[in-house]
Formats: structure tokens, C-alpha cells, sequence
């Protein structure tokens, strides 16, 4: 599938009505997502035939993108009821099979999971502080080929330092720097839309027999 077949499709998508704040819920667009899984497809070959989970699925973009390049299995997780029910709706409309989770990240079972690849748009942490790094660190314990997430540029140092050290990297490579269209979403947003550089990472999990329990 070309980049501009993936991302229309990704633009049909039904996007939150009322999204909540204190799970910083902004859909991730369709020029994002289609970049951020197109590059892990034809760069890395990190997606087709593959194994995929989206953490903080959402409306389901980043799940649906994955099943439309063609991933052996597509698994949401999400702990908000009503984005997974969105993400199936989305799902069903493009005729694509994907298992939907509602779990806490923090909380999810890493028993019997056997994933290829992690892709994620978790929340940048304004919120709720370090809750990116959380989604981050369950990635890595999950995937056994590539963890794809969006981190604001603004942490790059951080990120690097944190995901080698703490989470189980061993290597961690921004791909890119992109543009974050974040369209006012909340009462407390003056501004119609606010663009927040953001980068695509990859990281690379330690062999599952090397890390730490």
C-alpha cells in the first residue's frame, strides 16, 4: 500500500467526541500515523507478516494502519471503554480484524504475550508526570523486534538516556522530527491548534533472556 492510500484511509477515521483530559486523549492524525507506520514497514520491515500491539490504542489509528500493512495480528490496548469501542467501529467500517484489550498499562499481563512490534502515541505526561515513560518501559518489556512511540522533541536527551538505563533498550534512534498539528481539543486551549515537535523513536529491546525481571 503507497503512503497516500494509507493515509486517507486513516483520515476516514471517527475520531473522539469528547475526549478526557486526565488521559490526555488527542487522536493522532493521519499524516503522523501513516508516516510513523509506513517507516516502520518499509524501513525496518517491523510490520507486515508481524505480530502488532498499539498501547493507548485510542480511535485505533496506529492499529488500524498496522492491519492495513498487512500485520499478522493487531492488538489494541486501551484503558478507556469508550475509544475501544470507536477503535472497533473503525475497525469493522475498513473490514480489518483486531483484538481490543481494556487494560491499564501498567497493569497489563505480560503472560502468553508474545508481540513483535509495539507502536504508541502515549500521553506526552503533562498530566500525569512520567506516564510516557511508563507506556514506554511496558513496551519494551512486551516487544521482541521494535517498540515505535512519539515523545515530545523537548525530551529527546531524557528519553534516550531514560530508555537504555531503565527500560530495557539497547539502542534507542530518532527516525525523525514531525510536527504535531495538536487542534483545540479542551476548554482550557486558547488556540485553535498549537504545533508541538515531536519525535519518532525506535527502540530496541534486549533479548528477552537478558532482561531484568
Amino acid at each position: 500500500m503507497k503512503l497516500k492510500q494509507l493515509e486517507g484511509l486513516l483520515g476516514g477515521l471517527t475520531q473522539f467526541a469528547d475526549p478526557k483530559v486526565e488521559l490526555e486523549q488527542y487522536a493522532t492524525g493521519p499524516h503522523i500515523a501513516s508516516r510513523m507506520l509506513y517507516t516502520a514497514e518499509n524501513s525496518f520491515d517491523d510490520i507486515s507478516g508481524k505480530v502488532v500491539a498499539d498501547f493507548g490504542c485510542g480511535c485505533g489509528t496506529l492499529a488500524i494502519a498496522s492491519a492495513l500493512l498487512d500485520a499478522e495480528h493487531v492488538t489494541g490496548i486501551d484503558i478507556d471503554l469508550q475509544s475501544l469501542e470507536l477503535a472497533q467501529e473503525n475497525a469493522t467500517d475498513l473490514e480489518l480484524d483486531i483484538d481490543l484489550i481494556q487494560c491499564d498499562i501498567k497493569n497489563l499481563n505480560l503472560a502468553g504475550l508474545l508481540v513483535d512490534t509495539v507502536v504508541m502515541n502515549p500521553p506526552f505526561g503533562t498530566k500525569r508526570k512520567g506516564a510516557d515513560m511508563d507506556f514506554l518501559s511496558m513496551g519494551l518489556k512486551v516487544a521482541s523486534q521494535a517498540v515505535y512511540s512519539l515523545h515530545k522533541t523537548s525530551t529527546r536527551e531524557y528519553i534516550k538516556k531514560a530508555a537504555i538505563r531503565n527500560c530495557n533498550a539497547i539502542s534507542a534512534e530518532v527516525l525523525c522530527e514531525l510536527r504535531y498539528a495538536l487542534p483545540q481539543t479542551y476548554k482550557f486551549h486558547n488556540k485553535k491548534e498549537v504545533d508541538v515537535a515531536v519525535d519518532l523513536w525506535r527502540f530496541v529491546p534486549r533479548a528477552r533472556d537478558e532482561r531484568a525481571s
